[in-house]
């Protein structure tokens, strides 16, 4: 009760104190002629080639990103904005809080050819911008589901998880939407889109579903063979580790993939708006989108710029989640209180 109460407070007041997330500072090429400071929940290691690139258009830019979960994002920047580390730009997948942010007045707007190119869905009063667009999928381990059970539909995983077998006793994961903004985000979707949502919450339930926080955690879970597969991850984590020879496959579910943006905002209280407006229309223009592909593999927001994605679902089964205020439903205190209470329910063991 005491963390739930810590969680509320982190997100409807911003009230809760944050744990310092990975710094990683990029000096300039030269004389250092602007500064800039990035909040981003994107790992440094994924989103530091993007920076590289922007370093080679301007060299005289030095560059603090620091690598923070979504949750702890939110909350540090209600605490500490005014503070010297203070950020210039917050780039999140948390998009209901992002889109809390800028409802409660706390992000500059910004017009520019590159924002005016995103599709409608993809920006909200010139003050969010989806920078990357990110389906969300199942991942499995390749050595021990095998092909003929790889579930392609909720459907078919919700099968799975009845099978008398039981294959995924124990051996299935997800993220933790108490502590998880993401998680939290594609949980409440699910239940938005799907019909079967609750019966697939008790079907994981039932099988001793493992919930972890982070992607990277869920997925070396699945690569080391502890776990068979995971629902609901960002899929771009694992088209990496898949490139770099781990034994994983991905599927984008054929009744629907729920797609994440990205997405950027700048801070009322930014020290540095105009190089975070240069940053941003960068990562938005044709470059930065390609760098966003081809060095961090993630999928651009601009359809124009994304490669094709051999084996995934088919794009019309893509459904972006749009931003805007309907991303507010759910951080309501009574909604989040009642969804939490259900989802408990149903993945969380009996207290003996």
């Amino acid at each position: 009760m005491k963390f739930l109460v810590s969680l509320l407070l982190a997100l409807c007041a911003g009230t809760a104190l944050a744990a310092p997330g990975d710094v990683q500072r990029f000096p300039a090429k030269g004389p250092v002629l602007a500064q800039l400071r990035i909040h981003g929940s994107t790992d440094i290691e994924v989103f530091g080639t993007v920076i590289a690139d922007y370093q080679r258009l301007y060299p005289g830019t030095e560059i603090v990103y620091e690598d923070i979960i979504t949750q702890d994002m939110y909350a540090r920047y209600l605490n500490e904005r005014n503070g010297p580390n203070g950020p210039d730009m917050l780039i999140s997948s948390g998009m209901d809080l992002q889109t809390k942010l800028v409802n409660d007045g706390y992000a500059l707007a910004h017009r520019s050819a590159q924002t005016e190119a995103l599709p409608d869905w993809a920006q909200w009063r010139h003050e969010a911008f989806g920078i990357s667009y990110e389906p969300v999928a199942m991942v499995y381990n390749t050595r021990q589901l095998p092909k003929a059970r790889v579930p392609h539909t909720r459907r078919q995983l919700l099968e799975l998880l009845r099978a008398p077998d039981a294959p995924l006793a124990g051996k299935v994961g997800t993220y933790d939407v108490q502590r998880s903004s993401v998680g939290y985000l594609l949980a409440t979707q699910d239940t938005q889109r799907g019909s079967m949502a609750g019966a697939l919450l008790g079907a994981l339930g039932d099988n001793q579903v493992e919930l972890e926080e982070r992607t990277g955690v869920l997925l070396d879970a699945v690569s080391s063979g502890r776990l068979s597969l995971v629902y609901n991850v960002l899929g771009s984590y694992a088209q990496a580790r898949i490139d770099a020879g781990e034994p994983l496959g991905i599927i984008e579910p054929e009744d629907y993939t729920l797609v994440v943006l990205r997405t950027a905002i700048i801070p009322r209280s930014s020290r540095h708006p105009d190089e975070a407006r240069r940053f941003l229309d960068y990562v938005l223009s044709p470059r930065g989108q390609q760098v966003l592909s081809r060095e961090a593999r993630l999928m651009p927001i601009l359809p124009a710029q994304r490669p094709q994605q051999p084996g995934g679902a088919p794009e019309r089964s893509y459904r972006p989640i749009q931003l805007g205020p309907g991303l507010l439903v759910y951080l309501d205190a009574l909604k989040r209180r009642q969804f939490l209470d259900a989802w408990r329910g149903s993945m969380l063991p009996p207290n003996p």
